[in-house]
């Protein structure tokens, strides 16, 4: 059965999830890279990552896969130039690791193109992580959510759900480039 890929990419928690092109959710999960000691550079991250990605391979026919765009431009009190920077890297290695693997390049989705086509509305001034997470546990039953002692979100609930969102919107789009081929 083919399946597509969404995936946002972090240097810490990377999101992933299969969808069937019904729209059934196959996979989803996190690819938690922090510990220093087993990941100390990029490119160990990246070597760990690939095999989560030879791993789906096999159990997945993935026909297309999209990313989330890594951020474009540097703004105040948010990430500094250096972590754009660094993600921007990964972002680029996981994306070739994608069409080494698959011989298909991936679809790149900006994150507010990709909340908007699956109906994630986000007013001005609340925080888009939380109004993610909201949609997904108002509209997938199948999301699994964890909560920490403290009872917030597991440090990987919101790469989870993000990379939903971004399989989401992919499928939508495959569905749409469907549709126009075969009119």
């Amino acid at each position: 059965m083919k399946c597509i890929l969404g995936l946002d990419i972090s240097t810490s928690i990377t999101g992933a999830t299969v969808l069937s092109l019904d729209g059934d959710v196959l996979y989803n999960e996190a690819w938690d890279t922090r510990n220093k000691n087993k990941f100390p550079t990029l490119f160990h991250k990246a070597e760990f990552v690939k095999e989560k990605i030879l791993q789906l391979t096999l159990a997945h026919d993935l026909d297309s896969v999209y990313i989330e765009e890594s951020l474009q431009s540097f703004r105040s009190g948010f990430s500094s130039a250096k972590t754009i920077s660094t993600l921007a890297k990964f972002n680029g290695i996981v994306s070739y690791l994608v069409f080494q693997e698959l011989k298909r390049e991936p679809i790149y989705l900006a994150a507010t193109s990709a909340r908007k086509l699956y109906g994630v509305k986000v007013p001005r001034g609340t925080k888009a992580k939380q109004k993610v997470l909201e949609h997904v546990l108002d509209n997938e039953k199948s999301f699994l959510i964890f909560y920490t002692r403290n009872g917030n979100p597991a440090p990987d609930t919101y790469d989870r759900a993000d990379s939903l969102v971004i399989a989401r919107a992919g499928l939508e789009l495959w569905k749409q480039t469907k549709r126009e081929s075969e009119s």
